[in-house]
């Protein structure tokens, strides 16, 4: 049997019983380094790939192999879903090789990291932050990398979640009827997070809150921002018959901070 052969099928026996003290100081950085390649490919834990590539670093320090093996580190470890762990590998690739190729990818993993944890509206706002920190890293520092469009897509992604937070805040204060409460929130949406998807309804529900408040030119003023940049859209409609059915009409008027956000749209200046 060749020897490379035998090697193959020795290491990756040791790998599949589990045993997790297999000697490979005997083996070169190279040969480990393919068995940790191997595990991923194969669909086995990604915890058995990390093994390999930690010992690669460990037996076979300022190397290639190690500088790849240690990206490699940062992408099983996310893999695993080992976000932590993953975020401290990918800065100590960044730390080490800030010039290399692969620093672009270490930057995306680490974004990766906190973008992945973000699972529903209601959970801590603070990984987004973190996510949208991390994120324009990679767009500003490696515009030119494979990773900048998709890090600007989930950027995009990221940012929408924020804003569905604050709508999601402010409709509840909406239907306890704390309207000042909801209208900050809508307020915020308007203002900070006017390219997002939540913009209309925003706008719609600013109407509702400063009709129920007795608003009316702020009323009248979100209706005709909202009408001139979502005309076709259902919360166009539902802000149309809200006015209606107090005899108004979407107008600007009066001096308010929407008022000039309406100035600011008919500049071209906002969205």
């Amino acid at each position: 049997m060749a020897p490379s052969l035998a090697l193959v099928l020795l290491l990756s026996a040791c790998g599949g019983g589990g045993n997790k003290d297999v000697p490979l100081e005997n083996y070169t950085a190279e040969e480990i380094y393919r068995q940790g390649e191997l595990a991923l490919e194969s669909g086995r834990k990604p915890d058995e790939a990390l093994r390999y590539f930690q010992e690669v670093e460990r037996l076979y320090p300022y190397t290639q192999f190690a500088k790849r093996a240690l990206i490699m580190q940062t992408f099983a470890l996310h893999k695993s879903k080992k976000y932590e762990e993953a975020r401290m590998a990918a800065q100590r690739y960044l730390d080490l090789y800030p010039g290399d190729e692969d620093a672009a990818y270490a930057q995306y993993l680490m974004a990766l990291s906190y973008y992945d944890q973000i699972e529903d509206v209601g959970r801590d706002q603070g990984l987004t932050f973190q996510a949208l920190k991390s994120l324009r890293d990679v767009i500003e520092k490696y515009p030119d990398s494979e990773y900048a469009q998709s890090a600007i897509l989930k950027f995009d992604l990221a940012f929408d979640h924020l804003a569905a937070k604050e709508m999601e805040i402010g409709r509840y204060y909406l239907k306890r009827k704390h309207y000042t409460a909801a209208i900050n929130r809508f307020r915020t949406v308007v203002q900070d997070f006017q390219t997002t998807t939540h913009t209309a309804e925003a706008l719609m529900r600013l109407v509702e809150c400063y009709l129920a408040l007795g608003f009316e030119a702020e009323a009248q003023t979100a209706a005709a921002i909202l009408g001139y940049n979502y005309q076709s859209s259902p919360f166009y409609d539902d802000a149309f018959r809200l006015l209606k059915g107090k005899g108004l009409q979407p107008e600007a008027k009066g001096d308010n901070w929407l008022s000039a956000i309406y100035r600011q749209m008919i500049r071209g200046e906002w969205l």
